[in-house]
């Protein structure tokens, strides 16, 4: 059966990364034949990029999982295409027509309906050290409350070129490692494709960047992460994986104050030098991000900033896999 297993890991794992690295090419195509591009401000001679990338990374995801369901049918692998698929939806919708602010976190939530209907969930919320808490109908609450979280809070993070895609592949495969070590195999397995197609986006996404995954892309990664810690009940280790981008919101939306989209923001948090550095922004009104905090030292290259936001990630991956070992251990 572990034999099984692994051969199966091994398949879909090549679903997700070749199905991503081959579609995308053709997306960034089609894209720029319809006009489907943005200005990336961040570059110095003027670049327009294709987005969204939303498409390929479903379309890898869907490939990989349907994969997995032909092997191993099962109301978890159903509950994570559905509500992933539904969170991309939403994406789209945002991407074509920027809508209101509640829109995203009000969809989101009804995107998680399926791990609901289908039962896929275990009413307990697990600590580490201090065991779980059963909260049957309570935990019908969080539920609701996860998915919106997760799909915004990966959102928010899309800021630079490669960094939703990197980040993602370091906190997805952080996520794997972690369901393994608390036994959670069949979770894991269909874990495993959300870091092969982030990591199969990143080829196109990082600096400089010829696709954006927009709205449709981030959430989708955020979505499917969100279900997988519900249907893997790691809901507090895949927090902590995501640490930075979790930061990153908190510090965005103490700021602010409101709920708002990221492009109805007037000030910007950053600002260029002579020499096309990225540097925090003195102004007092814009909102404060994980980006210009790393700012405060001085101004870095995109790509800098981008390496130091997956060292953070990478130390946070570490932090989650300690914590998946503590589950384990009781006071």
């Amino acid at each position: 059966m572990m034999l099984d297993r692994t051969i199966i890991a091994i398949l879909i794992s090549a679903v997700a990364f070749v199905t991503v690295y081959a579609i995308t090419p053709s997306l960034i195509k089609v894209l720029t034949k319809k006009n489907m591009v943005v200005k990336d401000y961040n570059k110095e001679v003027a670049t327009m990029v294709a987005r969204p990338g939303g498409p390929s990374i479903l379309a890898g995801i869907l490939a990989s999982e349907l994969t997995l369901y032909a092997f191993f049918p099962s109301t978890a692998i159903l509950a994570i295409i559905i509500t992933t698929s539904l969170a991309f939806l939403v994406g789209l919708a945002d991407d074509r027509k920027v809508l209101g602010g509640w829109f995203k976190p009000l969809a989101l939530a009804a995107s998680a309906l399926p791990i609901i209907l289908l039962g896929v969930y275990d009413p307990h919320l697990a600590f580490p050290l201090f065991g779980s808490v059963k909260i049957p109908e309570l935990y019908l609450a969080p539920i609701i409350f996860i998915i919106p979280v997760m799909g915004n809070t990966i959102n928010s993070i899309d800021v630079l070129n490669g960094v939703v895609s990197g980040f993602m592949t370091i906190a997805s495969f952080a996520l794997t490692i972690c369901l393994v070590i608390v036994h959670n195999y069949d979770v894991a397995l269909a874990s495993l494709p959300l870091g092969f197609v982030s990591l199969a986006f990143y080829k196109y996404h990082k600096v400089p960047s010829k696709i954006f995954p927009g709205d449709s892309g981030a959430l989708t990664l955020g979505a499917m992460y969100g279900t997988l810690s519900i249907v893997g009940h790691v809901e507090i280790i895949a927090a902590i994986a995501l640490l930075p981008a979790v930061i990153n919101s908190f510090l965005f939306l103490s700021s602010v104050k409101r709920i708002i989209e990221h492009r109805q923001i007037k000030a910007n948090p950053v600002v260029h030098t002579e020499d096309f550095k990225l540097m925090a922004s003195t102004d007092k009104s814009a909102p404060v991000t994980l980006v210009r905090l790393i700012l405060a030292n001085g101004p870095l290259t995109e790509k800098q900033v981008g390496f130091v936001i997956f060292k953070l990630a990478l130390f946070s991956a570490a932090l989650a896999i300690i914590t998946s070992f503590m589950m384990g251990i009781k006071l």
